[in-house]
């Protein structure tokens, strides 16, 4: 018997390992991948591109000459020794017209840590962090023999949180995901310029007037714009957040008490229907924590699985094939949960802040999900054929190892799938077989770029906008005025309008003209563009007041951009008195300088009913605004400020107002240590309490 205890021990042994080995899947070919899917009824999917065309795709674009380029990232998810990365921009190439890629034509490699393109002046921006480049092909054997650094500074020690999602905006300024993350960026055009702090924020760049800045963040991996300029983008876990207000005026202010500019705007919150059970390490390192919470006390819950936690990707669908309900919905992947989620963009009058809503068929599956765990559907584009491509980085292992415990990592092996990928075409059902066929848009007559802005696939639109803008014809000018002026889509009349500012063709009377647009979303941005012309600001005023709280938040943005004068003053009190229930209405007042001044205070008093009657919101606002004041405005603004709530009739309205004031003044040093000891010693609990605090505050002023 003895005798077989080495034999049973190696059954045991190789029966463990056997079962270790079992606990991932192994990878489907292309064909057999797609049974895996289930889509939503009346869509069918194709193979587009696989390997060995594409490996390890996290992005592709179609240029305006119809080439195909592919980004791929086969260092993913390790960081490469300097000099040492694999990245790849392929040209992918259908020679034969079946609609499936068969060449692929390395247009660029040996890139590190390379995420986006975007198509410029016949060659290629590409975010590669620590740097955006250009890359170009001069001689016409489609490989890139030029490059130059654009902006370098970038965050670069994670490759899930860098610079990457270049989109070109209606607005002609191009928008990058920077996830917030710290770096001093430089733009290399322009070495005088002092470096850009980016923390907390993302990036936009125009490289037709060699401007930078920050843009409101953070977006992780998956950033899309709409028609009308609002940005949406995804997080991890949050699938779906809008950029309410834009960065610039956020910051205008210093001492605003928060720059928080982001909303959550799904109604589903993290939920999602997955058809693959999660990974045996996800499953082992949840239980863990899960006993961790337990045995701390913690209410806490980490879900497993139907819950997002790799949303990434999100893109707007605006093309043509689709069905009309469609159109303008947003569509993400889970890489975690293998699966791609629809979400449809519900806008009101009432709120400057859409909802994302599921659709009717959607309510208990997703628009697309598979059995196979190695899909990883990273990242999506719509085509100029209208279709929407799905990319698939097809990987048995997606996350990064940082996040799992060295146990589990043990018997994964985090490149298994880095000779894999799938590039996937979604369309209607009844669609044609072959896709159409691209034209050439780089040697059209300029009008004929005119003509495309009203193209209902927004890839042409925005194709024919770009090019404009490159090419600098001013001959156009006549008929893009026209088009703004006549044409019945306000989506055409925007991209006119936007082609004229490019152009350097804008005046007062355009932009009055776009302020009475009888669409909201051109109205939005003719508000926006009369910033440059103070002969507009009684007709920005009037916008204030808006009907459509697009335009009317817009608008009181806009005139923050105008000196204290006090007609901006009374627009705003009214703006406070009629729609202060709104967070963002009242952040948009205290961003700017006459939103926060002594006047408005005295012009709410006098003109509106504002503080006759104390309630949450409005005790919210006078807080915020006293934090402005104690932040650092002058000290006359801060005696008017005391003299202002020391008579009888404010008394209600003291403990606030010195609640916020003495947050600010914490903030501040301008009293010196001193005055802020005195004052976090006194009692401000109640109304004898404030009014002891204002009298002492008077009498430090007095002293000065």
């Amino acid at each position: 018997m003895n005798h077989l205890l080495p034999v049973v021990f190696i059954i045991v042994t190789a029966l463990g390992v056997s079962c270790s080995q079992k606990r991932y899947t192994d990878p489907l070919s292309p064909e057999k991948a797609l049974e895996s899917f289930q889509l939503q009824d009346g869509f069918t999917i194709e193979t587009f591109a696989a390997e060995p065309h594409v490996v390890d795709p996290v992005e592709i674009v179609f240029d305006e000459q119809g080439n195909i380029y592919v980004v791929e990232m086969p260092d993913y998810p390790f960081k490469p020794e300097p000099g040492k990365g694999q990245g790849r921009i392929k040209m992918l190439a259908d020679t034969d017209g079946d609609g499936r890629i068969d060449q692929a034509t390395v247009f660029a490699d040996k890139i590190t840590e390379a995420t986006s393109v975007l198509p410029w002046k016949g060659g290629l921006l590409v975010t590669a962090a620590p740097d955006i480049l250009y890359l170009k092909d001069t001689d016409g054997d489609f490989k890139a023999d030029t490059k130059e650094v654009l902006f370098t500074g970038f965050f670069e020690n994670n490759s899930e949180a860098q610079i990457t999602n270049l989109r070109f905006s209606v607005d002609n300024w191009i928008y990058a995901a920077n996830n917030g993350q710290a770096g001093e960026v430089s733009f290399k055009r322009k070495p005088n310029a002092a470096p850009l702090n980016m923390q907390g924020g993302d990036f936009r760049f125009r490289l037709d007037r060699d401007q930078f800045e920050l843009a409101t963040g953070p977006a992780q991996f998956g950033q899309c714009i709409d028609d009308w300029g609002h940005r949406f983008f995804t997080q991890n876990t949050l699938h779906i957040r809008q950029a309410v207000i834009p960065w610039r005026y956020m910051i205008r202010n210093e001492n605003m008490p928060s720059v928080n500019a982001i909303e959550n705007i799904s109604d589903h919150e993290l939920e999602m229907f997955q058809d693959t059970p999660p990974p045996y390490w996800r499953a082992e390192r949840t239980n863990r924590r899960q006993q961790q919470y337990k045995e701390q006390g913690l209410d806490r819950v980490e879900y497993v699985e139907d819950h997002f936690t790799g949303a990434s990707g999100g893109t707007i669908y605006a093309g043509d094939a689709f069905p009309e309900a469609y159109y303008g919905n947003v569509f993400t992947g889970d890489v975690a949960g293998n699966l791609v989620h629809r979400d449809i963009l519900v806008s009101s009058d009432s709120s400057p802040v859409f909802i994302a809503k599921r659709g009717a068929a959607e309510q208990d599956r997703e628009f697309l999900s598979s059995t196979d765990p190695w899909f990883r559907p990273a990242n999506f584009t719509v085509g100029p054929d209208g279709y929407l491509y799905v990319i698939d980085m097809y990987r048995q292992h997606i996350e990064t190892p940082v996040s799992i415990p060295d146990d589990l990592k043990e018997d994964m092996d985090f490149m298994n799938g880095s000779q894999h990928g799938r590039i996937y075409r979604i369309k209607p059902a009844h669609a044609a077989s072959q896709p159409e066929m691209v034209p050439d848009l780089r040697h059209k007559q300029p009008e004929a770029y005119v003509e495309l802005l009203d193209h209902p696939n927004r890839w042409w639109r925005l194709q024919a906008q770009k090019i404009l803008l490159e090419k600098q014809d001013v001959s156009v000018i006549p008929k893009v005025k026209a088009m703004f002026a006549e044409h019945q889509d306000p989506r055409a009349r925007l991209h006119a309008l936007f082609v004229l500012e490019g152009l350097n063709a804008l005046n007062k009377e355009l932009v009055s003209q776009a302020m009475a647009d009888v669409h909201p979303g051109v109205r939005k941005y003719g508000m926006m563009l009369s910033e440059q012309y103070p002969a507009c600001l009684p007709q920005l005023l009037q916008g204030t007041q808006d009907s459509s709280a697009w335009v009317a938040l817009q608008a009181i943005l806009s005139a923050g951009e105008f000196s204290e004068q006090q007609e901006v003053v009374e627009a705003f009190a009214k703006v406070i008195d009629q729609h202060g229930e709104s967070p963002w209405f009242r952040t948009a007042v205290l961003s700017a300088k006459a939103g926060t001044s002594i006047s408005l205070l005295r012009t709410l008093k006098r003109q509106t009913t504002f503080f006759e009657e104390a309630t949450d919101w409005k005790t919210g606002f006078l807080e915020d605004f006293s934090y402005v004041l104690g932040s650092g405005y002058p000290d006359n603004e801060m005696k008017a400020y005391l003299d202002f709530f020391s008579v009888s009739d404010m008394e209600n309205w003291q403990i606030t107002a010195i609640s916020g004031l003495i947050s600010g003044l914490k903030k501040s040093t301008t009293l010196g240590d001193e005055v802020n000891e005195k004052l976090a010693d006194m009692e401000t609990k109640s109304s004898e309490g404030a009014s002891a605090v204002i009298q002492f505050l008077k009498m430090q002023y007095a002293k000065q």
